[in-house]
C-alpha cells in the first residue's frame, strides 16, 4: 500500500516557499489543496525538505519517525521510571516500538509524514530534565515555535512554580517568531496578525479526524459551528486542566503533571487531529508503571490501548456530513479521545489524592558543619515520586 503522506508535500512546499521568500500562506498542494498552517520559523527549517526528490523525502521521513516513536518510548520509560530493572528497558522498548507503530494517532503520523513525535521528543526532554538543569524550557519553547500548541507548557510551568524555565522557554519562542521575522517579514506579519487566527484554514472542525473538545462538541451538537457551546466549555477545561497538572507537580507526580499539560492541550486546541495524540505513548507507559504497583489498573491500561487502537471514529466515518447527523450512541465512537482526556484529567485528581510523600531522612552531608551541599536535581519522576506512597 503506498500513502500519499500529505503533510510531507506540505513541509516540502512550505520549505520550497521559505527558499523563494514569498508565497508561503498563498501555497496551496495536493489534491485536498491544504495550505500552509505553521509559523514562519517552522517553513525555515523545513528549508531542507526542498532539496531531496518527493519520493526520497517520504522514505526519509518514515525512518525518523520511527526513530523518534523510539526516541520518545525511551524518553517516556526513563520519566517513568519504568521497568524497574534498567536491564530490562532494551527489550521494553523494543515492544513498544513494535506495537506502537499499530496505535492509531502512531499509525496516522505515519501515514501523513507529521512532526508531532519530534516536538513530543523536544517538550518530555526538556520537561523531565531536573529544575536546575541549564537552558530548562529552551526545547519546549522551540516546539511552540514550530507549532503552536506546545506553548500551554510554558503556562504549565509558570503555574507549577518554574518561573525561570517559564522566561526561559517564552524567551526561546519570542525568539523562533523574531527569526521568522528577519528571514521572512512580509509572511510573519501576515501570520501573526491574520493567519493563526483563521481556524478555518487547518480543517472542518466537525469531522471525526478532529480529536478536541471543539470537535466532540461539534459532533454532539450536530452544527458546524459550536461557537461559545465550545468557548466555554473550552475556557473552563483549560483552568481546571492546568489547575491539575500544577497541582500534580507541587505534590512531586511530575510524569502525571506533564501528562495533565499534554491532554489539557490537546483538549482546547481548536483542532486536534487524531496523530496530535501521540502523547498516548507516554501515557500508556506511565499507566504500565502504575500498574505493577497496583493490579487492578492493568484493566485501566488495556482499556486505553483499547481506545487508541480500535479506531472507532473511523468506523462511524462516512463522506460528506455524515457525522453531523451521528445518534446519540455512536457520539463515544466518534469522538474517543476527548471523552478519555476528560475521564483522565478526573482520575488523575484521584490518583494525585491519593498520594503522599514519604518522609525523607536527611543525607548526612547536607547537615555538616559547613552547611548544606549544593546538589544536582533530579527529576521528579525518579526523586519525587520514588518517595511518594499510597495514603
Amino acid at each position: 500500500m503506498r500513502f500519499e503522506m500529505a503533510d510531507v508535500v506540505v513541509y516540502r512546499a512550505e520549505g520550497l516557499a521559505a527558499a523563494t521568500g514569498h508565497g508561503l500562506y498563498d501555497l496551496r498542494v495536493t489534491r485536498w489543496q491544504l495550505p500552509a498552517t505553521y509559523p514562519p520559523f517552522a517553513a525555515i527549517l523545513f528549508v531542507p525538505t526542498s532539496w531531496l526528490p518527493l519520493h526520497v523525502l517520504r522514505l526519509v521521513v518514515t525512518e525518523a519517525n520511527v526513530v523518534l516513536l523510539a526516541v520518545l518510548a525511551h524518553l517516556s520509560m526513563r520519566f517513568a521510571g519504568w521497568p524497574r530493572r534498567v536491564g530490562l528497558r532494551p527489550v521494553a522498548l523494543l515492544v513498544v516500538v513494535a506495537l506502537g507503530v499499530w496505535i492509531e494517532p502512531v499509525f496516522q503520523t505515519l501515514v501523513c509524514g507529521q512532526v508531532n513525535l519530534a516536538l513530543d521528543c523536544l517538550v518530555l526532554w526538556d520537561l523531565s530534565r531536573p529544575d536546575g538543569a541549564r537552558g530548562k524550557g529552551v526545547a519546549t519553547g522551540v516546539a511552540a515555535g514550530i507549532k503552536l500548541t506546545p506553548a500551554l507548557f510554558i503556562v504549565y510551568l509558570l503555574l507549577s512554580g518554574r518561573r525561570r524555565a517559564a522566561a526561559t522557554s517564552a524567551a526561546a519562542f519570542a525568539g523562533t517568531a523574531l527569526l521568522g521575522w528577519l528571514v521572512l517579514p512580509a509572511a510573519s506579519v501576515d501570520y501573526w496578525t491574520r493567519e493563526m487566527f483563521d481556524t478555518s484554514r487547518v480543517g472542518k472542525v466537525w469531522t471525526v479526524d478532529d480529536q478536541s473538545l471543539q470537535g466532540l462538541i461539534a459532533r454532539l451538537l450536530h452544527t458546524t459551528a459550536p461557537g461559545l457551546w465550545w468557548q466555554v466549555p473550552a475556557a473552563l477545561v483549560a483552568v481546571a486542566g492546568l489547575a491539575v497538572a500544577a497541582w500534580a507537580a507541587r505534590r512531586g507526580l511530575e510524569t502525571w503533571g506533564v501528562l495533565c499539560a499534554a491532554v489539557t492541550a490537546l483538549l482546547v486546541s481548536p483542532i486536534s487531529w487524531t496523530h496530535h495524540w501521540v502523547w498516548c505513548v507516554p501515557l500508556l507507559i506511565v499507566l504500565a508503571a502504575e500498574a505493577r504497583r497496583v493490579p487492578w489498573r492493568w484493566t485501566a491500561l488495556g482499556l486505553v490501548l483499547i481506545a487508541f487502537t480500535a479506531r472507532t471514529m473511523w468506523l462511524v466515518h462516512r463522506p460528506g456530513s455524515y457525522v453531523l447527523r451521528l445518534p446519540w450512541w455512536q457520539q463515544p465512537l466518534a469522538s474517543p479521545y476527548p471523552v478519555l482526556g476528560l475521564a483522565f484529567l478526573a482520575f488523575a485528581v484521584w490518583r494525585i489524592r491519593r498520594y503522599t510523600p514519604s518522609p525523607v531522612r536527611s543525607s548526612p552531608v547536607s547537615s555538616s558543619p559547613a552547611g548544606p551541599s549544593v546538589a544536582r536535581s533530579t527529576p521528579a519522576s525518579t526523586s519525587s515520586e520514588s518517595t511518594m506512597r499510597y495514603a
